[in-house]
């Protein structure tokens, strides 16, 4: 067993590409809750690189995710996560009984500039704190 508790909720953030919005949403949770959740990302067709718009609408508030990298979606992942947050990835999610599933409608980022990026990235920071609210009440510092 890792240092690990078993009561540390896991998220995990699920887009097609997951070079965007997913890889916002695991930035901004990563920030928000430090080391109180466990955060991943993944996506149903992973791109080559992380979108350079997002890097870029994220360092803006001080998040560096330029270090990350699309992942596929694999069965485990899903598996070991007990809320799951889709963000356009429709009918590719694998689905658990047992498990928490959201699906977020969000603006693809793909193909955008920063200045319309910038309104997902806030879109996407509010829902992470509500998350965040739900899964960890009154658990600010």
């Amino acid at each position: 067993m890792t240092g690990k508790t078993m009561t540390k909720p896991s998220v995990l953030f699920v887009c097609v590409h997951n070079a965007g919005r997913s890889q916002m949403a695991a930035g901004w949770l990563t920030h928000l809750a430090g080391d109180r959740i466990e955060v991943r990302s993944a996506g149903s067709e992973p791109a080559a690189q992380i979108n350079p718009v997002a890097v870029e609408a994220m360092r803006e508030v001080g998040i560096d995710i330029a270090a990350e990298q699309p992942k596929l979606l694999s069965v485990d992942a899903v598996r070991e996560s007990d809320v799951v947050i889709t963000m356009g990835c429709g009918d590719t999610c694998p689905f658990y009984p047992g498990k928490r599933y959201e699906d977020w409608v969000l603006d693809d980022p793909a193909g955008k500039d920063v200045a319309a990026v910038r309104p997902i990235r806030e879109d996407i920071r509010r829902r992470v704190d509500a998350l965040l609210d739900d899964l960890v009440p009154a658990g600010r510092s």
